[in-house]
């Protein structure tokens, strides 16, 4: 018997592949997600150390 590709057996196979490949992505943009937000973070946190100056205060050589 050759499987076309109306025949339920080939569309249920497509199904399956179609709800895997659904479920990696939802995974996958959920770490992408969480990725963002924390470069996000990081990023604002370096903008606002520039802007107070602390790279000075970092840098600075110490006092004998």
């Amino acid at each position: 018997m050759a499987l076309g590709i109306g025949s339920p057996p080939a569309l249920l196979l497509g199904l399956i592949a179609l709800l895997v490949v659904l479920l990696v992505g939802r995974v996958l943009l959920s770490l992408a997600w969480k990725l963002v937000v924390i470069a996000l973070v990081v990023v604002g946190a370096l903008w606002l150390l520039g802007l107070v100056g602390l790279t000075d205060v970092l840098t600075a050589t110490p006092v004998a």
